[in-house]
């Protein structure tokens, strides 16, 4: 008799529950990815942050533009730039033309001129909804050219970071970029000019071992992953468990690859006084 009446509780804890579960909309809870906190997404504030840890949500670039600058204006012939499928990867074609619906951007990175009260400065933003902001051969263009127009205009460069590393439906030609791009930052470095390079989660890959830490200046945001090869590859690589924090922002500061850890709601007024006053 106690176990008829045991089952029929959980048949009906499971139908309250499902109620329960369909009464909820989608989206309203949201759960830090880093510190597992649990929190009402009316909590969230225009800069995407964690209440609890202060750990930056991915979001996209125009998000991003939207509190990051006081003005922004897109790179003029950039979304004419097409990208090509040097592979023939399945569907590869059709998942690009589909994010760009979606994320507003033609590509892994949007760029152009932006300006914070009086400092005019190239700005790029990597964006991780395309493709986790993979570097493709299209994404190396646009920023090869940014910092081309800055080397020529005499102007600083800050380029937000966000990407899985190179992308592997266009092979070798991603990892081109990576050398061009690098290029570029030596031009302009070699003029004199100040580059600001801002880490956001996650910043991994390629991209890291090239023009991530090639700035001047390298700031990352709160609990923010930042690395080359991930955990799993690293651990079957030399057989042994790593710790959970070691790609996090916070250690890569401590043994001195980043320079600052700053969280969103500080990064225009720092990026303001480190361009006033870095020239």
């Amino acid at each position: 008799m106690q176990l008829y009446e045991s089952a029929t509780l959980t048949k009906q804890h499971v139908k309250a529950n499902i109620k329960a579960n369909q009464k909820v909309p989608d989206g309203m809870l949201k759960k830090c990815p880093k510190c597992g906190e649990i929190f009402p997404s009316t909590e969230f504030d225009k800069y995407f942050s964690c209440p609890g840890c202060n750990y930056g949500f991915r979001i996209g670039s125009w998000q991003r533009v939207a509190w990051a600058v006081d003005e922004f204006y897109e790179e003029d012939g950039s979304r004419e730039l097409i990208t090509s499928d040097p592979l023939h990867f399945p569907n590869y074609v059709k998942k690009i033309q589909r994010l760009q619906k979606t994320t507003k951007v033609n590509e892994a990175v949007l760029t152009g001129k932006a300006k914070i009260k009086d400092q005019i400065f190239e700005c790029g933003i990597m964006d991780p909804q395309f493709i986790m902001g993979s570097l493709g051969t299209i994404t190396g263009e646009k920023i090869t050219r940014l910092f081309e127009r800055a080397t020529k205009d005499k102007l600083p460069v800050v380029l937000w970071t966000a990407s899985g590393g190179a992308r592997m439906q266009e092979g070798i030609m991603s990892l081109m970029q990576m050398a061009k791009i690098s290029q570029a930052v030596a031009q302009h470095a070699s003029k004199g000019l100040l580059y600001i390079v801002i880490l956001t989660d996650p910043t991994t890959g390629g991209v890291t071992a090239s023009f991530a830490m090639q700035g001047d200046i390298i700031l990352a945001e709160p609990h923010t992953l930042v690395g080359f090869a991930g955990r799993r590859v690293i651990e079957q690589t030399i057989h042994e468990r790593i710790p959970d924090t070691l790609q996090d922002a916070e250690n890569v500061l401590k043994h001195g690859f980043i320079d600052l850890i700053v969280s969103r709601s500080e990064e225009k007024s720092l990026l303001y006084k480190l361009l006033k006053y870095g020239r």
